[in-house]
């Protein structure tokens, strides 16, 4: 089960929507995906229409429910563990608990069935984003083509080291994700270059600027769904693919919830 963190310090990113759409990828190659909504946001939820009834918040801080009473599926293969705006005030809550960055994980332990489990992070160093560190065993990080973009990476790296270091869990870049990319703009070339300099072979493909992906989340459907041809879609097929290929095969099927 590869446990992967969507983060960037910097937000409007295409976090949310890379966490989506490569997950309803993912899901249509077959693969069992689950979604955790970390943002009180709740973003995830918005996306999908979910009125949750328990969500993240009941995850932390209730130790009478279980996380699978919590997770809601979406589309075949899709699951998603939701979160509110009450997931704000778990962060206080766990702010006076000893080993306060590892909850998420203790409570997750157990979770299993799934191929991919990825962390939709907010753009922020809070509680809640440590807690998805020390549960990942890896980063994609979202990068849109700008330059104060690339300065919300240099700050997840320090966080990476620092949950490394300090915390004594190891979690690493596995890619960097190119996003909101122009190949007719100057600023996108310039970024791109960057990125491909400081993270070789680690760079994906670009996400294309494409209307049609803010268009999809407004109609809670994935861009696979609301518009299979577009730019997008090719994008995020693509990413998965690259993502399938550098993931181990599995000896037969994961066992289906």
């Amino acid at each position: 089960m590869r446990k992967i963190a969507i983060i960037n310090q910097k937000g409007g990113t295409a976090k949310t929507t890379t966490a989506v759409n490569l997950a309803a990828a993912l899901a249509a190659h077959d693969r069992t995906v689950l979604l955790i909504d970390m943002d009180p946001q709740g973003n995830i939820s918005t996306w999908f229409d979910i009125v949750p009834q328990k969500s993240l918040y009941h995850v932390l801080l209730d130790e009478t429910v279980t996380p699978e009473e919590c997770i809601v599926p979406v589309r075949q293969n899709l699951y998603v563990l939701p979160s509110t705006k009450i997931a704000a005030q778990a962060e206080l809550i766990l702010t006076g608990l000893p080993g306060r960055e590892r909850v998420l994980s203790r409570k997750l332990a157990k979770l299993g069935g799934y191929d991919f489990v990825f962390l939709d992070c907010p753009p922020s160093l809070n509680l809640l984003n440590q807690n998805a560190m020390t549960y990942a065993d890896e980063a994609f990080i979202p990068v849109s083509m700008d330059y104060l973009a690339l300065v919300g990476v240099k700050q997840i790296l320090e966080n990476l080291k620092m949950v490394r270091e300090i915390l004594g869990h190891e979690i690493d870049v596995s890619l960097v994700i190119p996003t909101f990319y122009d190949r007719r703009n100057r600023k996108s070339r310039e970024v791109l270059e960057k990125l491909e300099l400081h993270f070789n072979g680690k760079v994906t493909d670009p996400i294309r600027a494409n209307v049609r992906l803010a268009e999809a989340a407004s109609h809670h459907q994935t861009i696979f769904e609301y518009d299979p041809t577009s730019l997008g879609a090719r994008d995020y097929q693509r990413l998965a693919e690259r993502v399938l290929a550098e993931t181990p095969s599995r000896p037969e099927k994961v066992m289906q919830r």
